[in-house]
């Protein structure tokens, strides 16, 4: 999960500039939570960007960016191990503790 955490946290780097820690990994949260609720709802995989799109997220438009990759990695579980667990709030403590470690190796991609 941590790996996923820190892909999505360099998909959605351009917002990081204007969003404070909280706020990003609030947001973080956010796009996990409608891909595993897509899932749930039994949207079909391809279809999942667009269906999240259509409702007219809260989140900036660059944490879009990342759902491909999560609908990859959430499609891939079994729904019902998604029935029991909260990836939202997951990803966002996750992302919380591992901020640190993202925002270098944002810096470290930026100076490549």
């Amino acid at each position: 999960m941590i790996r996923i955490a820190l892909a999505v946290a360099l998909l959605a780097a351009p917002a990081y500039a204007s969003e404070s820690k909280k706020q990003s990994c609030k947001y973080q949260g956010q796009v996990m939570a409608a891909v595993q609720q897509a899932r749930l709802d039994r949207v079909k995989q391809e279809d999942v960007e667009q269906v999240i799109l259509d409702s007219d997220p809260e989140w900036p438009a660059a944490y879009s960016n990342a759902i491909p990759q999560l609908t990859s990695h959430v499609y891939a579980m079994k729904r019902r191990d998604l029935k029991e667990t909260n990836l939202g709030a997951l990803f966002e403590q996750q992302c919380l503790q591992n901020w640190d470690q993202i925002q270098a190796m944002q810096k470290q991609l930026k100076s490549n």
